[in-house]
């Protein structure tokens, strides 16, 4: 009896002392995920700071040099300019009214998409993604041959008496360009926030008497808020910082930020880092602001 009372007890302990350490197994074993999956981050992390915060610093540290001074001149030069002053109404100006095109055309093709055959959806979205990589040079000349001066779409709607008149190189023209590479990233952005939308909701709605308008302003666009904010801010940054295509249509001749930034830095004649780096400054507070008013928005929401 001794021996079998002590190997119950021997028992009892051994299920103790396991019960006791396993706690710590677990938080050793947790500890060594976090730190491989550190590890794991940390070749991003560098890449992060070589290219993003890195390049910002020495943007901002120079956007306050003057020589061997330092001070708010360039910021004054930019800001007591009407030259560099139209350089960032333009800007604003084509980045906000191709998004709002952009977004607006996105919402209903990605709309669309949900009611349409599987095969066909996947073929879009295909497409989509295709085209939202098709800018630079090959789309500046596309443009040109189809809505130049003596574009083929161009005098299509001049002989059907559409248009009597269009400049590609306008603002205006600007615009529709900008526009059309802003819908498949917008497309490609909202075609999956959709799926938040639920049909029995529809079907609930349409038993209590809410109509198709009802359904929107009620459910539909309240749910879709967010993802709609967060597109909308994406395609404005996305158009604020476009270069190649405007530069290679415009040969950099249309006076906008980004070809102002390139001028002042790779210019012969008008060669100034410091007040490049100055605009380059005021484009990212831009950004902030926008990305900011963003963030108060879906707070306020919430």
């Amino acid at each position: 009896m001794n021996t079998s009372l002590e190997l119950e007890l021997d028992g009892e302990t051994r299920n103790a002392v396991h019960a006791a350490t396993l706690p710590r197994k677990r938080a050793g074993f947790h500890r060594r995920g976090r730190l491989l999956a550190s590890l794991c981050l940390l070749p991003f992390a560098l890449f992060f700071i070589a290219f993003q915060i890195a390049p910002l610093i020495w943007v901002a540290i120079h956007s306050l040099s003057v020589g061997d001074a330092w001070g708010l001149d360039n910021f004054a030069k930019v800001f007591g300019s009407r030259f560099y002053l139209q350089a960032i109404e333009r800007s604003l100006q084509i980045a906000l009214w191709s998004s709002l095109f952009g977004i607006g055309i996105a919402i209903l093709g990605s709309y669309s998409l949900r009611q349409v055959d599987s095969k066909l959806r996947d073929f879009v979205i295909a497409f989509t993604n295709m085209t939202s990589n098709f800018a630079g040079v090959p789309l500046a000349f596309a443009f040109i041959i189809l809505l130049g001066f003596n574009g083929a779409l161009t005098i299509l709607l001049k002989q059907i008496g559409l248009i009597e008149d269009f400049n590609l190189y306008s603002s205006t023209g600007l615009i529709v360009l900008y526009t059309y590479f802003q819908i498949p990233l917008g497309v490609l952005l909202l075609y999956p926030a959709f799926d938040a939308l639920r049909e029995d909701w529809r079907e609930s709605a349409a038993l209590l008497g809410a109509g198709t308008w009802d359904f929107w302003r009620h459910i539909g666009l309240p749910v879709l808020s967010p993802a709609l904010l967060g597109t909308f801010v994406i395609l404005l940054a996305n158009a604020l910082g476009a270069y190649a295509t405007v530069y290679y249509l415009t040969t950099g001749n249309f006076n906008m930020l980004p070809i102002r930034i390139a001028g002042l830095v790779s210019g012969d004649i008008s060669l100034n880092p410091d007040l490049a780096s100055a605009l380059a400054m005021v484009l990212v507070g831009l950004m902030a602001v926008i990305t900011v008013t963003h963030h108060l928005l879906l707070k306020k929401r919430h």
